[in-house]
Parts: structure tokens; C-alpha cells; sequence
């Protein structure tokens, strides 16, 4: 048994420390919230009112949070609160710099770090299945793999400092991607007199399958657990596929990359969550290029 402090347990965090319990470690929580802290105290973990409070005692220090600016300025309060050794997990999706930085705040405190964001949203989260994409050295790897191992079923260590941010916001720049090209595909299948099912029995089994049909298909009927069969619900809201859209093009600029593609989805998604849709699942975007109702 392990002693964890858990720094914001929204969404994403809660279910998370949740499974953390459930695999047999004492959890500390903190939030702003107190609603949320008054929920994640029903499911096992015990609510702090403050961040100093939550990390009394910890071997190890996990944050969800929303931005970069939120990562490093609780680190900032981390690690003058915990003793050289912590290991400290930052699980949120923030820019590459921020992570850096984080890491560099926990290097020179003597603390483990690691940069670990997540995939597999919210449903993942609560199931324990999540996808830990990992940065930071391997004896960081290595201590924080167990407690990653009781909140996901893949945990990959993508390399050193900021590497975790670097794989995620390159998948979720796929996603954004195949996600509108998905979209494109049903909506012209639609013009053209194809049921749904029939375009997915095919796209599904040949060249153009991928996670976006084959698991999270954005209409209702051939995935009976894709949000399209529950009006959308989220998932993973579309303000947060476009967050992490503009970390890539914040990325991509930075490196020189050249990513078309990549600009072009955070653009339709900018237009999407400016059409009021920031909290239903990214798939909806199906409902803007069929120039339907999106509100």
C-alpha cells in the first residue's frame, strides 16, 4: 500500500484516484471544487482542503490538470511541499515547454517526474483502461509504471522529459484528423443512398478502417457504446480535441514541421466550438459538415 496525493479530480481524475483505491493505495484528493471533492470522498479517497494537506505523507504525487500554467504552478507549491525522492506524475495534456519545465522544477527539488498523459477519455478512465504515454528517465519509469498499471492497460515510456506530451498530442492529432475525414465519408454516404451500416460493414473491414469507425463510428446504429448512440454525450468534448489540435500546431510551428492537415482540423473544430458544441463529444462534429443543426 501506497500513500498518493491526486491534484485535481475532475472528469478525468476522479474515476482515475478512484481505480487507485480500488487497487489498494490511500488516496488524498484535491480540487477546487467542492462538489467534486465531496464526490471523489464517496468513492474512497480522502478530500483535502488544501494542496499542502494532500501531500502530507505522500510517496508519490499525481496531477490532472487543465493547462500548462496550472501544471507548473502547483508544481511550484509541489515541490517545496514534499520531501527530495516524491516521485511526482503529471497526467494532464499541456505543451511540451510547460512539461519541461515541470520536470526541471522536480530535478532540481531531488524529486522523480514524469510526464504521462492519457488516452482513452473518460470512459477509459473509469474502466481502467487508459493509455499512459510516458516521459522521463527510466528509474522514473520504472517507480511510477505500477500505480500508472491500476489506472490503464498500456503504458508506453516514449522517452525522456516532455516525450509523454510530444506522443499524445501526435495521436490526438491523428484523431482530429481521421475523425473529419470519418465524418466526411458518412455524410457523403448519406447523399449517396448508403446506410450507415452498410458503409461501416465495409470501411470497417477494409483500407479504411480506424479507431474513429471501428470504435467510436459518429453515427448511431454500428457501434451501438459510440457516443452517436447517446446524443453525443461525452467522450472527449470537442473543446478538448481542440486543445489538443492547437498544442500540435503550437508543436509543429515551433519544430517546422509541416502539418496541412493538422491546421485544418483545429480549424473546423474552432468553428465547431464556436457553434456552441465545447462540451458534446468531438464526433458531433459529423452534424456541422452536413450542414445540420449543431446546437
Amino acid at each position: 500500500m501506497t500513500q498518493i496525493a491526486f491534484i485535481g479530480l475532475g472528469n478525468m481524475g476522479g474515476p482515475m484516484a478512484a481505480n487507485l483505491v480500488k487497487a489498494g493505495h490511500q488516496v488524498a484528493g484535491f480540487d477546487l471544487s467542492e462538489a467534486v471533492l465531496k464526490a471523489t470522498a464517496e468513492i474512497g479517497v480522502k478530500p483535502c482542503g488544501t494542496l499542502s494537506e494532500a501531500v502530507q505523507s505522500a510517496q508519490c504525487v499525481i496531477t490532472m490538470l487543465p493547462k500548462g500554467a496550472h501544471v507548473l504552478s502547483v508544481w511550484r507549491d509541489l515541490v517545496a511541499a514534499v520531501p527530495a525522492g516524491t516521485l511526482l506524475i503529471d497526467c494532464s495534456t499541456v505543451d511540451i515547454d510547460s512539461a519541461r519545465g515541470a520536470h526541471d522544477l522536480a530535478e532540481q527539488a531531488g524529486c522523480l517526474s514524469l510526464d504521462a498523459p492519457v488516452s482513452g477519455g473518460t470512459g477509459g478512465a473509469s474502466a481502467g483502461t487508459l493509455t499512459f504515454m510516458a516521459g522521463g528517465i527510466e528509474a522514473a519509469f520504472a517507480a511510477a509504471e505500477p500505480f500508472l498499471a491500476s489506472m490503464g492497460a498500456r503504458i508506453v515510456h516514449c522517452g525522456g522529459a516532455g516525450a509523454g506530451q510530444a506522443a499524445k498530442i501526435c495521436n490526438n492529432m491523428i484523431l482530429g484528423i481521421s475523425m473529419i475525414g470519418v465524418c466526411e465519408a458518412f455524410a457523403l454516404g448519406e447523399k449517396l443512398g448508403l446506410s450507415h451500416q452498410a458503409l461501416f460493414d465495409v470501411a470497417s473491414t477494409s483500407s479504411g478502417q480506424c479507431w474513429s469507425i471501428n470504435t467510436y463510428c459518429p453515427v448511431p446504429g454500428p457501434v451501438p457504446t459510440s457516443p452517436a448512440n447517446n446524443g453525443y454525450k461525452p467522450g472527449f468534448a470537442a473543446a478538448l480535441m481542440l486543445k489538443d489540435l492547437l498544442l500540435a500546431q503550437e508543436a509543429a510551428l515551433a519544430s517546422g514541421a509541416s502539418t496541412p492537415l493538422g491546421a485544418e482540423a483545429a480549424q473546423l473544430y474552432g468553428l465547431f466550438e464556436k457553434q456552441g458544441n465545447a462540451g458534446r463529444d468531438f464526433s458531433a462534429i459529423i452534424e456541422m459538415l452536413r450542414g445540420t443543426s449543431v446546437s
